[in-house]
């Protein structure tokens, strides 16, 4: 009788994620089957898997993949080694550590866009830039990095901003690391980089991997950067899949074939996450 009630009251809840999820996808399964342009809605024929077919021989495709995995693994690279060497800095109490913890998470609540918008206008501007003005400083020639370096500028935006929410949760899992096991191993003689190994980061596996994790959903799915900043130029060096199925969908009107690559998306996220995730979890346990 509990349980029955008990489902009773979850129904509504569990159906309407279920609609949540399903009614969309199953929209996008339908239209990456027709043939539906924005400029002839009227037009939508049965094409099967020609839009499958033809986003896969998109000339930007292959380009895009390697841009959204390189995109990918550098941040997590970034905001993973760099989250937990600064976490273990800030955890040891120290003058201002309030202040210091609060200026490192910071960029973490600023919206994607005015993110960009920041490091487009005021860091990487080739003429007045604090890079240029570095650079000018030193007597080099300041650099344009949105049209010379168009990736690399993109991931030091995204882990500009990604990287306080690892510092966040690695800071929040040292708070709860046992204090008699460090102080046994100084006991001991063991140094501070043998405590940093040994007990730090296996400490840190899980949250490793669910930064991991989270991460990967959202760096996958990366677009303000890039649209704001270089509009997936020059060229194809900076266009992810997100990027690209943008273009397909809302400057080339293609319904049928951006929901194609949609889908294709999701089935790439997927198999990314799914092998990250192991290899992460392998590689922290051993």
């Amino acid at each position: 009788m509990k349980r029955s009630i008990t489902r009773l009251l979850m129904a509504p809840s569990v159906i309407l994620l279920l609609a949540w999820m399903i009614i969309p996808l199953s929209m996008t399964i339908y239209f990456s089957t027709i043939e539906f342009s924005l400029y002839n809605p009227d037009q939508n024929g049965f094409v099967g898997w020609e839009n499958f077919e033809f986003f896969i021989t998109d000339p930007a495709f292959m380009p895009a993949v390697a841009n959204t995995l390189i995109l990918l693994l550098s941040v997590l690279f970034i905001t993973v080694v760099f989250g937990v060497m600064l976490s273990a800095l800030i955890d040891k109490p120290f003058y201002g550590q309030g202040i210091v913890r609060v200026l490192l998470i910071s960029p973490f609540f600023i919206m994607p866009t005015v993110n960009a918008l920041i490091w487009k206008n005021m860091m990487m501007n080739p003429v007045y830039g604090i890079f240029a003005w570095i650079s000018t400083s030193f007597g080099l020639e300041p650099i344009d990095w949105l049209s010379n370096h168009p990736l690399m500028s993109i991931i030091m935006m995204v882990s500009w901003q990604w990287l306080p929410f690892a510092i966040l949760v690695f800071v929040t899992a040292l708070q709860s690391q046992d204090t008699e096991q460090k102080e046994a191993a100084q006991m001991d003689g063991a140094t501070g980089l043998h405590i940093f190994r040994y007990l730090t980061i296996p400490h840190l596996a899980r949250p490793i991997a669910v930064v991991v994790m989270i991460e990967t959903i959202f760096l996958l799915a990366v677009f303000a950067e890039i649209l704001v900043s270089t509009n997936g130029g020059p060229g194809y060096d900076s266009t992810n899949l997100t990027y690209l199925i943008y273009n397909q969908a809302l400057l080339q009107f293609d319904v049928g074939t951006a929901s194609a690559g949609g889908l294709l998306a999701v089935v790439l996220a997927n198999i990314v996450a799914f092998f990250l995730i192991r290899a992460v979890g392998k590689n922290l346990t051993v």
